[in-house]
């Protein structure tokens, strides 16, 4: 499976805001990769946030490469800054939903690599030195090995079409699925996975469900609304 993965920080603090904070954290990616090898298929850093896309091909290998990741960052982020004991750097555990491996993928890839674009940072995706996109032409030989190759065909225009804006068509299923955990892909994939690892609390609507009234409460319901003729 093809997941996406985001987590935040608490209170939405910008623990990315200086180049060293950036450099340390990317640093930090490269020791967890060789420790944890997860392939990578896309990452954007931001200031209080980070994506990314990894297609875990063990159980388990997901959650170790991000727990190992979230608590050394947060570890050593607070040696750095002096603030050892101040609660903590994350707002929770990472958040993460399935893709189905089609033009889903490539959606949610798109939506990853241009998230600074999306912010304002930059005028145009690639110019983002902390994301896939950036480092998968210009980074380091250490950096662009984290990156794997994707179990689809990316286009040949994939940078002018990262920049391309995305509609509310495609970024509305995409945060509903960052929201609850939904897996996203088409109908009949979401169904089929839904069933098979039971997760039908990310399909089901929201609020309480309402109660069934019987047919007693019912024929007491229009017994009480009678009108009572005057005396």
């Amino acid at each position: 499976m093809v997941y996406h993965v985001l987590n935040r920080s608490a209170g939405k603090f910008k623990f990315l805001n200086r180049q060293k904070d950036f450099e340390a954290f990317e640093n930090l990616l490269i020791e967890a990769h060789a420790l944890h090898p997860l392939p990578i298929l896309s990452y954007c850093l931001m200031p209080t946030h980070w994506h990314f896309v990894p297609f875990p091909r063990r159980d388990g290998e997901l959650t170790a490469f991000f727990r190992w990741l979230a608590h050394t960052h947060a570890m050593r982020w607070r040696v750095a800054h002096r603030t050892v004991g101040y609660g903590h750097l994350y707002q929770g555990r990472f958040k993460s939903f399935m893709i189905e491996q089609d033009d889903h993928l490539l959606t949610v890839c798109r939506y990853v690599e241009r998230n600074a674009l999306t912010a304002g940072l930059v005028k145009r995706a690639e110019q983002w030195r902390w994301s896939s996109l950036w480092a998968r032409d210009n980074g380091p030989d250490n950096l662009r090995a984290i990156l794997s190759p994707w179990p689809v065909d990316r286009p040949t225009d994939w940078v002018n079409h990262v920049n391309e804006p995305m509609t509310l068509k495609e970024l509305e299923p995409l945060r509903e699925c960052v929201a609850r955990g939904r897996p996203m892909g088409s109908e009949a994939w979401v169904r089929k996975t839904v069933r098979r690892l039971h997760l039908e609390h990310t399909i089901q609507r929201e609020g309480r469900p309402q109660k069934k009234k019987s047919a007693e409460s019912n024929a007491r319901l229009k017994t009480s609304c009678v009108p009572v003729p005057p005396s």
